[in-house]
């Protein structure tokens, strides 16, 4: 039977959208990482700035989300992330949400699964690990609430 155990919480500073516009892949918006904090049950640390979202919003509106970043953990260890996911809602919603606006996460639906690689011998359990995360859009801020999956 599958269980979702809570792995950690995850708060991500990031840029204002770069805005390609439409290119051969899809309308393009690049999202840097610029720092943050997580933390949970088994380890803590922070958000290191380098990483980004590199996304493409479909023509259904929906947001393909494909993040890339580093944790530093309380301990000194790193911890690359691999997030991928979709983020929706009714237009009026999303349009609020890009205009920065502090809007309800109940309206619109912000989910993706998180992948992990270390080399810490006392993190490895990462690197067999999936996470799943359900997430909170603000102007200048993602926030991650991950679960184990297992």
């Amino acid at each position: 039977m599958t269980e979702f155990t809570p792995l950690c919480t995850l708060g991500v500073e990031v840029a204002d959208p770069f805005d390609f516009g439409v290119t051969p892949a899809g309308h393009r918006r690049v999202i840097n990482i610029m720092g943050g904090s997580f933390g949970g049950p088994r380890m803590s640390g922070a958000v290191l700035s380098g990483g980004a979202d590199w996304q493409i919003i479909r023509p259904d509106g929906v947001a393909v989300l494909d993040a890339r970043y580093t944790l530093r953990t309380d301990a000194g260890d790193f911890i690359q992330v691999t997030s991928q996911g979709l983020r929706h809602g009714p237009a009026d919603v999303m349009a609020r949400l890009a205009s920065g606006e502090a809007v309800d996460p109940g309206l619109y639906y912000f989910r993706t699964v998180l992948r992990f690689e270390t080399g810490s011998k006392s993190l490895d359990w990462l690197n067999r690990i999936i996470a799943v995360a359900s997430g909170v859009r603000t102007r200048n801020r993602v926030e991650l609430e991950a679960f184990e999956l297992c």
